[in-house]
């Protein structure tokens, strides 16, 4: 392609590679550099020196990892902590953990090349603030950016949790390989996130995905965002832990309660077959406009498995347009719970390549 010949090539490659600019990545046998002599090689960016940390902000944890710039997790945290209600408590608890973790692996923040946190609230993407003050009111018009980087020491980039969580699975689990992917991340609240054509799409002010807040009854109660009868008030973490309560079940679905049990229980099985059958009538919408590949179930109910995607598969079935329907598949979040922070890791792993 650029017309040198194939001796001056060779001469520039191996420049590239004496100082470690490239790196080979040897083919392994029987792919296609497979024959007689030397394997071919693949040549990729050479990932820099240092570490990466990746930050999870949930709705009432928070999630700390530290990872080399290729992806490979060294050490990480997890803490229980009103995320919600104490956003300085919040950002203290990531810090710290962040801090410790590093003193453990004997690195410092000298040693970190970038930083991304993920939170579960619309960041607006020209302010860098938190837009709204209903679903995390004591961060309302706070810059975390701003607030996060002045305690570790170093810049940080703050993206939509959900957001990450789909650019973790589209890049390392279930959606690997499909470019219009819905990803779900059903928790204490419900947000999604939308890759079009291989991009990630957030809408003109960062906002788009906010289908917690779609009105599917007007029975039921309040709403945080001041509406009633909103997806969350029926769907959502909490509601199940609810239910289940009320059917007789002490247990809760939470990271130390992963809903597997749906499998086995028949009472927790009509539970979130039940949910998935609301949440799949909004999604079945979402099909008929955007007629994407793959929906993506994240969060604490997507770890109740093959329960909540048949429901959810059911009004898809019965609600989105027949062929819409028949070529879009439902999957749970291969990576579980730590798909936020596997995306937040993956996300500093490519800034720290670019900055080099």
């Amino acid at each position: 392609m650029t017309g040198l010949s194939r001796s001056a090539v060779a001469d520039s490659v191996l420049d590239l590679l004496n100082e470690r600019l490239v790196v080979e990545d040897v083919l392994e046998a029987g792919g296609r550099g497979a024959g007689r002599g030397r394997p071919s090689a693949l040549l990729v960016v050479a990932p820099p020196r240092g570490v990466v940390l990746g930050i999870d902000f949930g709705h009432t944890h928070v999630s700390v990892a530290v990872a080399t710039t290729d992806g490979r997790v060294l050490a990480d945290q997890h803490s229980d902590v009103n995320v919600d209600g104490q956003a300085s408590a919040a950002l203290d608890v990531a810090a710290g953990a962040a801090h410790r973790l590093l003193s453990q692996l004997d690195l410092s923040i000298l040693d970190v090349r970038s930083i991304t946190a993920g939170i579960p609230a619309p960041l607006d993407v020209r302010t860098r603030r938190i837009k709204s003050s209903t679903i995390m009111t004591s961060w309302a018009q706070l810059e975390p950016e701003r607030e996060l980087g002045s305690r570790l020491g170093g810049p940080v980039v703050v993206a939509n949790d959900a957001d990450l969580g789909a650019g973790a699975e589209v890049r390392f689990g279930a959606a690997k390989g499909f470019r219009d992917v819905v990803y779900v991340k059903a928790g204490e609240g419900i947000g999604a996130s939308l890759i079009l054509n291989g991009a990630p799409y957030q809408g003109s002010h960062g906002i788009a995905g906010e289908i917690g807040h779609t009105n599917v009854t007007s029975q039921e109660g309040w709403c945080r965002c001041g509406n009633r009868g909103c997806l969350e008030t029926v769907v959502s973490s909490t509601v199940v832990e609810e239910r289940l309560k009320a059917a007789g079940l002490d247990s809760v679905p939470d990271p130390d309660f992963p809903l597997s049990r749906s499998n086995e229980d028949p009472t927790i099985t009509r539970i979130v077959m039940a949910s998935g059958r609301i949440l799949g009538r909004v999604l079945a919408d979402i099909c008929n406009c955007l007629n994407p590949s793959m929906i993506v179930l994240g969060g604490v109910l997507g770890t109740a498995g093959q329960p909540l995607v048949e429901g959810v598969r059911e009004s898809i079935n019965l609600y989105s347009q027949p062929a819409n329907a028949a070529l879009v598949e439902v999957r749970t979040a291969q990576l579980g719970l730590r798909a936020e922070l596997m995306g937040a890791v993956a996300q500093a792993c490519q800034r720290a390549v670019y900055q080099g």
